[in-house]
């Protein structure tokens, strides 16, 4: 049975207000803090698998669109304090007003600077295909990580501190913050696998697909290629900068290591293979199943483990099913079938 995208957002809505419901009624602070992390990976592989599974363009510079976001959140939380240094009187006083801003504003900035920069790179190095193109953005992340090292606005390698408050006033209800954060980002995975999903079915889906199986001959049928993959790169970007844009607020202490830390780059690319690349929800999957996994081992092993965890699983499933569990589920669906 078909269902089409307004049924599907009321779904994910419902199961996402569902879960909401029922970390709040748990109340341990460490689910909260262990589903965010979850949750984040679900919009960060969601993103990758737009442009590396759709269009069949592997990405790892995913962690420099993370960092974008995060530390566009971190100077515009600091903007506060050069008010005073830059402007005077009634402007200053406004300007005080507006800031600091809130994190759902910061989340829409850190989507436009993303997808600014998503666009950007995509113009300079989408007509490289295969490795050179995976190399150039893993080039990208490493400049980008240069250039906020030896940022001293935004704390540079000492890092920057980011004091948030302990509970928010919403609609008139006193809520923790790190449950404020939690329920961000569960509406900004929601909003990732309803996105993805929509445009999986679209037109430009179909164009990403054809890219994806045979771009020299989508080029002769007529597809704008160059354009179509420019929207993967601008959508992608966007995304992984929405993804990043509350890591400030939740880690308390942002520097280059850990906004560029490795983990962001492998499970972005690991969660979308595990699950499966062509459907949005492998992703989903690859990111429930892999972020559990991580979790579980922070706890009752060390967060060290963390990447063996993800070679060990891509070996296992390289060998086991290596279109995902997404297609190995299929493959089976096709086998039963047969008479």
């Amino acid at each position: 049975m078909r269902v089409n995208t307004t049924k599907f957002s009321l779904i994910t809505f419902v199961v996402g207000a569902a879960v909401m419901a029922f970390a709040h009624w748990y109340k341990v602070d460490y689910l909260f803090f262990a589903s965010y992390t979850i949750l984040q990976f679900i919009v960060l592989a969601t993103a990758w698998n737009i442009l590396g599974g759709y269009c069949g363009y592997v990405n790892f510079g995913s962690a420099a669109f993370f960092a974008m976001g995060a530390y566009s959140s971190v100077a515009l939380h600091k903007f506060d304090t050069l008010i005073d240094h830059w402007f005077s009187g009634g402007f200053a006083a406004f300007l005080h007003g507006v800031f600091p801003l809130s994190v759902p504003v910061l989340i829409v900035f850190g989507a436009i600077v993303s997808g600014i920069a998503g666009f950007g790179m995509g113009y300079l190095t989408l007509r490289l295909r295969g490795s050179f193109f995976a190399i150039a953005t893993l080039a990208l992340a490493v400049v980008l990580q240069t250039l906020v090292v030896n940022w001293e606005y935004v704390g540079g390698s000492r890092g920057a501190y980011i004091i948030r408050p302990e509970s928010i006033e919403f609609a008139g209800v006193t809520i923790n913050y790190i449950e404020y954060l939690f329920g961000l980002m569960l509406l900004l995975a929601i909003f990732s696998l309803v996105a993805a999903r929509a445009i999986e079915r679209s037109q430009l889906g179909f164009g990403f697909a054809t890219i994806r199986d045979d771009e020299l001959a989508a080029e002769a049928c007529g597809v704008p290629t160059l354009r179509v993959k420019l929207i993967a790169t601008t959508i992608s970007g966007a995304l992984m900068g929405m993804a990043g844009a509350p890591f400030p607020y939740y880690i308390g202490y942002l520097q280059p290591s850990s906004a560029f830390g490795l983990e962001y780059a492998v499970n972005s690319i690991a969660m979308p293979m595990i699950g499966g690349t062509t459907s949005w929800v492998g992703p989903l999957v690859g990111a429930i199943l892999l972020g559990s996994a991580q979790q579980y081992a922070t706890v009752s092993i060390s967060s060290e483990v963390n990447l063996l965890i993800v070679g060990l699983m891509l070996v296992a499933f390289v060998i086991i099913a290596p279109n995902g569990l997404i297609g190995l589920v299929q493959g089976w669906r096709r086998a039963w079938r047969k008479p």
